[in-house]
């Protein structure tokens, strides 16, 4: 497919801009209204077949970075919720570091009273015994507790017990006091990542605004250019439309082919490994609050097979393929290639041919999936047989 960067990185830095990601090379603004062919244009061209020619070929061209364009725009999108992603796990992991360090503490602070009530009680123990009682009023003396167990260590009447416990209370209340100092700190990262998150979730929801409204007015352009190229070439808009998905399916093919060479070349043997189960981390994105969990979602898949004339026996085989991809996580994210989703669709936008919530919604995932398997391997015990052959693998 084409990169024409010098068109479509202006419509880019509209997202960019807005999640200060810096983006290098030319800019030049988006499609205007004058790059694209009036039905005049379109007429005029019919006259001279060469001059025809040419004219579909230019509106190739623009159907191709329409769509390159949403591709972008749509990875990067989900690159800003990504980002999201990773930091509201490190504030949640802050979060749990505290919760863990104030627990620790307070611990530390029960061990360390705890043994004082022990030196306690092992002074009433020794003025019941006969012990002096100069040693005894200073164990009981409550103004000088603070430095009770300091002078403990100096007492020869005490017991070889009371001076480890002694060592022992002190400890546990330097711990203690090391410990919530520790807490503090957590809890000052979390609110500093608690920040840092926000402004993340805002950019993603930025990000995903811009997408939306970028996508919404390609739509309405590429329904005009596939009317104005069949006309040229006298077909009809949905045999010029099934030719370029036919297109597409192949550079996917080649695509996701690409990207697994791509990650076995570059990872070592674990993270190859890793590479293999197609989604490497997890993208949040606008809206997706509540997402089907894998086994809702193997429900819905085991459910809907038989519409596409599978019987039950082709559910292990889907259930294996997609574990491998993405752990059919609906949110699955492979921020090397950009596949995403359970079926690992590449480049993501492509499932928005099924519905505009491909991002959250499970049965518009597994729906696109199915029809990519149906259509490219039949059955998805052969997309499974594939994929098993490949290393690394892919489908």
């Amino acid at each position: 497919m084409a990169h024409p960067v010098l068109r479509f990185l202006g419509v880019l830095a509209t997202v960019t801009a807005l999640v200060a990601v810096p983006f290098t090379g030319a800019a030049a603004g988006p499609l205007r209204a004058a790059d694209y062919p009036s039905w005049d244009d379109v007429q005029a061209a019919k006259q001279n077949e060469a001059t025809a020619q040419a004219e579909a070929d230019r509106i190739t061209g623009l159907l191709d970075e329409l769509e390159e364009t949403a591709t972008t725009l749509s990875n990067e999108a989900l690159k800003r919720g990504e980002e999201y992603y990773i930091a509201t796990y490190n504030r949640d992991a802050a979060q749990t570091s505290a919760d863990d360090l104030e627990t620790r503490a307070d611990q530390a602070a029960a061990t360390a009273e705890a043994t004082k009530k022990q030196v306690g009680q092992i002074a009433a123990q020794l003025y019941k015994s006969g012990g002096d009682n100069g040693t005894v009023n200073l164990l009981l003396n409550g103004e000088k507790s603070d430095e009770l167990l300091y002078k403990l260590g100096t007492m020869s009447q005490l017991t070889s017990q009371t001076v480890g416990l002694r060592d022992a209370a002190e400890i546990a209340a330097n711990n203690a006091s090391s410990l919530r100092a520790q807490a503090d700190a957590a809890l000052a990262e979390r609110d500093r990542l608690s920040t840092e998150a926000e402004a993340a979730l805002g950019a993603a929801e930025d990000a995903q605004a811009a997408v939306d409204a970028q996508v919404a007015e390609e739509k309405a352009h590429s329904a005009t250019l596939y009317e104005q190229l069949a006309s040229l070439k006298n077909t009809t808009a949905a045999a010029e439309q099934g030719y370029r998905e036919g297109q597409a399916k192949i550079a996917e093919e080649a695509a996701r082919k690409a990207a697994a060479d791509a990650a076995a070349a570059d990872a070592a043997a674990a993270a190859a490994a890793a590479s293999d189960s197609g989604g490497d981390g997890s993208s949040w994105v606008p809206d997706s609050s509540s997402v089907a969990s894998p086994a809702e979602a193997q429900a819905y898949a085991s459910s809907v097979l038989g519409n596409y004339g599978w019987g039950g026996d082709q559910f292990g085989c889907l259930v294996r393929l997609w574990n491998g991809e993405s752990g059919w996580r609906v949110n699955a994210y492979n921020t090397d290639s950009g596949a995403y989703g359970i079926p690992q669709s590449l480049p993501a936008n492509k499932m928005d041919s099924v519905g505009t919530d491909w991002r959250t919604n499970a049965a518009t995932q597994i729906t696109w999936g199915l029809i990519y398997i149906s259509d490219r391997y039949g059955t998805p015990c052969n997309a499974l047989s594939s994929w098993n052959a490949r290393s690394p693998h892919w489908y």
